[in-house]
């Protein structure tokens, strides 16, 4: 879990938090729970299944955690969601949460095994397979370019 101010330099013109500063920090989260998951080093290839659900506004703090739910020979998909909160009342509200797929790498940047994530439970088997069809349907656009 990664916890982060808004603060004037990363909103636009309405004090509103700039989407590639979220980005930027929803990514961050992913590969550090890849890396608690599996002991290993990350690199993001693909953002997918983004939403963006409500603004965060200047001042507001960010909480944004990342969860492993998917996991093939090299590659961990990770469900991230992002919920702003006012100081003011600490109420939380989901403002974003998308699909993060990390590929391990070794220190020559060579795709390296991970450990593979079980499901325990109903939810944990729902989460599988949508981010499995979410790689599934990225493997495909790519092989068809």
């Amino acid at each position: 879990m990664l916890i982060e101010e808004v603060f004037p330099q990363d909103t636009n013109s309405y004090n509103t938090l700039f989407g590639g500063r979220l980005l930027s920090v929803m990514d961050k989260a992913a590969g550090i729970a890849c890396s608690k998951f599996a002991h290993r080093e990350f690199v993001t290839i693909s953002i997918d299944t983004l939403t963006f659900k409500a603004p965060a506004r200047q001042g507001d703090l960010i909480e944004v955690t990342g969860r492993v739910v998917f996991t093939s020979t090299h590659t961990a998909g990770v469900k991230v969601t992002a919920c702003a909160m006012t100081k003011s009342d600490w109420e939380t509200r989901v403002i974003c949460e998308g699909y993060f797929f990390m590929v391990a790498i070794d220190s020559m940047m060579r795709p390296i095994p991970i450990p593979q994530l079980v499901p325990e439970s109903e939810e944990d088997m729902n989460e599988w397979k949508k981010a499995e069809e979410i790689r599934e349907n990225m493997l495909s656009k790519r092989n068809s370019e």
